[in-house]
């Protein structure tokens, strides 16, 4: 198989980066790839379901990752996993002789361990540059779920039509969950028992760099996580804080210690991010030097500055990210900057998940969430046509049409863009510029 061969494949079956932003994986596949690498990493606290699905499917998974090599001509392929998914690990131990140029790179226990930009360098020693991407370094970064994705279109001719979904926190039975994309999210938080607090939010993405999400909201093909939470969590009032009120606090009690940037993890791979000299620049409404602001844009928002580092619980991350709104919307792109050498200390001040977790007082919801892969019957689904970066898919069919699960329902647009289809037999009851809605017959 050629790469445009495996890109068609990939872009009709509407395989996309299964978590973040959902960059189309069609787009990752070019000859320019020395080292593909397999993101197991769980980046953020209490999600589950990577580790699952390669210990399920390891075979599968590795196989699929060494014909991606081969289709592109990689010199090697990485499975970066962290060190304590010893069940994973011993399940990809069992194959791993079985392909030539494939290693396993065993990883610590510390976040943002799944950025990819940090992930690349743990595991190849690769520094991508501030505002680059991977493949400049010679490196395309894969999750577990979407090699799964790809391995389901190139031997099955399935398009992604399901997400496993990680449901955890006030639940009596945490659980990992394959949901028809389009289903709601207090139907996948029903697989997971009853809840144990009154008034709960759902958290959706991961506690450092989730959302708050409403039960009616649909699952996309970048739903990883649901947790849910009292209303007066720690994490939760943190998100509903106001950036203008912070910018006040800011102000008033930041006490210059420094410790937002001395823990930054992409300042440490040598960006030209600098948390506390922004904060100190933004709150003072200081303008004599731009910097602060312009380097926002190189910003990972992981959100240790906001959510571990600060001893006065300011929100560095939160006012990073409308200057980076601020910075795209009046059309100011990024300058281009080189990395200044990896800084000695990084070592030091990597961030231990175990801390992260008491920190945010997360400790009592690590539990086991066990894979139950049996699709979660629904009676009706919201799928968006926007679930990826890039162009929303066109609709290709109208209300009234009667559809069948894994029919393309939206064609890919031009430029990056992908196909969405159905996840359930059913009736096209409407079609808007935004979503379709399937009713089950």
């Amino acid at each position: 198989m050629d790469i445009k061969e495996l890109q068609n494949i990939i872009q009709r079956c509407g395989v996309v980066g299964a978590g973040g932003a959902g960059f189309p994986t069609y787009a990752k596949l070019t000859d320019k790839a020395e080292i593909i690498l397999l993101n197991c990493a769980e980046c953020e606290p209490l999600l589950k379901l990577h580790r699952q699905v390669l210990e399920q499917h390891a075979y599968e998974i590795m196989k699929t990752f060494y014909m991606i090599a081969e289709t592109v001509g990689a010199k090697e392929a990485v499975i970066g996993i962290k060190e304590s998914y010893k069940k994973t690990i011993d399940a990809l131990r069992q194959h791993i002789e079985e392909f030539p140029n494939m290693r396993i790179h065993l990883l610590q226990e510390v976040y943002p361990m799944g950025d990819e930009v940090v992930l690349i360098y743990e595991a190849t020693g690769r520094v991508v540059r501030p505002g680059g991407l991977p493949i400049e370094q010679g490196v395309a970064v894969f999750n577990v779920e979407t090699v799964f994705n790809v391995y389901r279109a190139v031997e099955f001719n399935e398009p992604v039509e399901d997400k496993f979904i990680s449901v955890v926190a006030e639940v009596s039975n945490p659980v990992t969950v394959r949901m028809p994309i389009g289903a709601t999210l207090d139907e996948a938080v029903a697989q997971a028992g009853a809840l144990t607090c009154e008034d709960p939010v759902y958290f959706v993405g991961g506690p450092m760099m989730g959302r708050i999400g409403s039960g009616s909201d649909p699952v996309t093909k970048t739903t990883n996580a649901i947790l849910v939470l009292p209303k007066d969590h720690t994490i939760v009032t943190k998100k509903n804080r106001k950036a203008s009120i912070d910018l006040k606090r800011a102000a008033s009690i930041c006490c210059q210690c420094n410790t937002c940037t001395d823990l930054c993890p992409r300042h440490a791979l040598g960006h030209p991010i600098d948390p506390a000299r922004f904060m100190r620049a933004a709150s003072n409404a200081d303008f004599q030097d731009m910097n602060p602001y312009i380097n926002a844009s190189f910003c990972s928002s992981c959100g240790v500055c906001e959510m571990f580092s600060c001893p006065q619980s300011l929100a560095p991350r939160t006012l990073l990210a409308d200057m980076k709104a601020g910075l795209r919307k009046g059309g100011i792109k990024p300058p281009a900057v080189e990395a200044v050498p990896v800084r000695e200390s990084r070592e030091y001040r990597k961030v231990p998940e175990e801390r992260l977790m008491a920190r945010l007082g997360l400790s009592k919801y690590d539990k086991e969430a066990p894979l139950d892969e049996r699709l979660v019957p629904v009676k009706k689904v919201t799928i968006l046509l926007s679930q990826h970066i890039g162009a929303p898919a066109h609709a290709v069919v109208s209300a009234g049409e009667h559809v069948k699960r894994g029919q393309m329902i939206a064609e890919p647009a031009q430029g990056l863009s992908v196909g969405i289809h159905a996840s359930i037999d059913g009736k096209v009851t409407e079609v808007t510029d935004r979503h379709i809605v399937i009713a089950a017959e």
